[in-house]
């Protein structure tokens, strides 16, 4: 039986005293496309970083492909793991191509030159993403769509197993947005990727995931297939806050509008 690409089990972070993430047990299975969604502070981005060990320490546990994530080296966890943080304001003095080819750390010696596979990552990713025209941009003059379509890029030319995105398709506009979600649809079919992505966008959660997890005040408030969060009394319970369902008119599938 394949391990869980990602696993939690009773875990609990805090941070300055206060209790961000609480007893939250679960398990992302490998090629799976999770939306982690729920208010604002409920602990969405926390947990990708603990995963991340950008944060570290908490209770209980976390596991990468069924190993302990303190038994990875950082090379390693960078083979597993990928991230697409938000993009607002992040800004860095490289161009857009250096940044991408940063990227290929896991794969290369500290001070080996690119090789052939490394330059076709790199090439693939500017390409997927839109930004091979922008790759010799700097970071800095990019809009905050186009430094976001940069930070994915960076992300797929790492080829790791796992990426995890923060808010991927925020500052985009609704064709950027499509573009992004395309490729992520093809990554996840192409290199069987498991994809879990924060997004504040509940249609983009219902149309593009397998499944959602629901954070409400650090803990598990739903968690179950995308179609099911449309039903009953969840949507209420997490947001506290009314909505109406209603069916695309093209496929059919549940649509939400706020009350």
């Amino acid at each position: 039986m394949t391990e869980p690409a990602l696993e939690a089990s009773r875990y609990s972070f805090s941070r300055e005293g206060r209790e961000i993430l609480r007893d939250l047990s679960f398990a992302v299975a490998v090629g799976e496309r999770v939306a982690l969604i729920g208010p604002n502070g409920a602990g969405k981005t926390t947990l990708l970083q603990c995963f991340l060990r950008i944060l570290k320490g908490g209770t209980g546990s976390l596991r990468v492909r069924g190993a302990p994530l303190d038994s990875y080296g950082q090379i390693d966890l960078a083979r597993r793991l990928a991230y697409v943080p938000q993009a607002e304001a992040w800004i860095a003095p490289y161009t857009v191509r250096d940044v991408v080819e940063m990227a290929r750390y896991p794969h290369r010696g500290p001070l080996a030159p690119l090789g052939p596979e490394d330059t076709a990552a790199i090439d693939r990713a500017l390409e997927d993403t839109g930004m091979l025209p922008l790759a010799g941009r700097f970071v800095g003059s990019l809009s905050g769509g186009e430094r976001q379509k940069a930070l994915l890029a960076a992300a797929l030319a790492q080829q790791a197993d796992v990426l995890l995105l923060d808010e991927p398709t925020a500052f985009l506009d609704p064709s950027q947005q499509a573009d992004v979600l395309r490729v992520l649809g093809r990554v996840r079919r192409e290199r069987s990727a498991t994809i879990v992505s924060v997004t504040h966008d509940l249609n983009e959660a219902l149309a593009h995931s397998d499944r959602v997890i629901a954070l409400r005040e650090g803990r598990v408030a739903f968690d179950g297939p995308a179609a099911a969060l449309a039903e009953g009394d969840s949507l209420r319970l997490i947001y506290e806050h009314g909505f109406v369902v209603g069916s695309h008119p093209r496929t059919g599938r549940p649509v939400l509008f706020s009350e």
